[in-house]
């Protein structure tokens, strides 16, 4: 019989301000201009939010050919490439950005810096939306590194004007580890004047290191494709406690929690708080009898929605 006593909330945890405004952006458009809505892309990553969207009227797609003249196409939260934007604008659909604005300051310091003949060294993961999109800033001149291994190998053309850039949803340990070898490989290198990876995914993680020593299991709620929830469950493991990821309460398995008297539970930045609500009734269920929230970050920052989509 499983032995849950209590379960302890990581503060803060879910739904991240760019996440809101992104999520916010689609449910306007459908409100405004009716069904269908195109979103290039899951509009954030977690399954839960883009059934709900679909449901709605919501049509998710990978490529601008799926896209009909004259409709209206929403880009997701992690961003795209220049070549997409200016595909999605010669062919005039009506465009709304969603893009993470912590993203667009990635871009935006690129293009910057890329007009002063600087090269670049990005810190990410290959294949990641939002790595393509700020890859995809440049034609050339922009090196991914995902490991130790790949900076020692990366070769760019001068080291003279090296800047480095990172994915906003990284390990923030990892991330400085990799970036450290940068610097050491690099020490021209120039760096971002505050660190790229988000403050939501550094309050979280750093939540995560505050909740593990007191618990004897933490539970992750959010969707596998999501790079931020991904991590929050490798640095609970990383801490030494058994850490596992679950898309909603469905997922969460009576075994796991044979020895744990005492649970911990986040939620990755694209995960809604109804399906962490649902966890914890999953937990009162094993027999839980307090669930208490620990101190952490408060989080207030709200980003403006793009014009147009005032609702009348």
């Amino acid at each position: 019989m499983a032995a849950v006593q209590e379960v302890l909330l990581a503060e803060p945890r879910g739904f991240c301000a760019g996440v809101d405004r992104a999520i916010e952006i689609v449910e306007r458009a459908l409100a405004k201009f009716g069904r269908p809505i195109y979103v290039r892309h899951e509009i954030v990553h977690n399954t839960h939010v883009v059934n709900d969207l679909r449901d709605r009227g919501a049509i998710f797609i990978e490529e601008l050919d799926d896209v009909p003249a004259g409709a209206t196409l929403v880009f997701s939260a992690h961003g795209v490439s220049l070549a997409v934007q200016r595909e999605a604008e010669r062919r005039g659909f009506r465009i709304f950005d969603a893009t993470c604005p912590l993203v667009s300051k990635v871009h935006v310091e690129v293009a910057k810096l890329h007009q002063e003949g600087y090269e670049f060294i990005m810190i990410g993961h290959k294949g990641h939306p939002e790595v393509e999109g700020t890859m995809g800033q440049l034609d050339a001149g922009i090196h991914l590194v995902e490991d130790l291994a790949d900076v020692a190998r990366v070769q760019p053309q001068q080291t003279e004007r090296l800047a480095l850039v990172t994915q906003t949803t990284l390990s923030v340990d990892d991330a400085a580890e990799i970036a450290a070898a940068v610097r050491a490989r690099f020490p021209a290198l120039r760096e971002p004047k505050q660190q790229d990876i988000c403050y939501a995914t550094q309050n979280r993680q750093d939540a995560v290191k505050l909740l593990s020593p007191l618990v004897d299991a933490v539970v992750v709620v959010g969707s596998p494709s999501s790079s931020n929830t991904n991590r929050l469950r490798e640095l609970a493991q990383r801490l030494g406690v058994p850490a596992y990821m679950v898309e909603d309460a469905s997922e969460l398995r009576d075994h796991w929690f044979a020895d744990a008297a005492r649970v911990g539970v986040t939620a990755g930045a694209s995960a809604p708080e109804t399906l962490v609500q649902g966890v914890l009734q999953r937990l009162k269920a094993l027999g839980a009898v307090s669930v208490r929230s620990l101190d952490g970050a408060r989080e207030t920052l709200k980003f403006p929605l793009p014009k147009g989509l005032k609702l009348d």
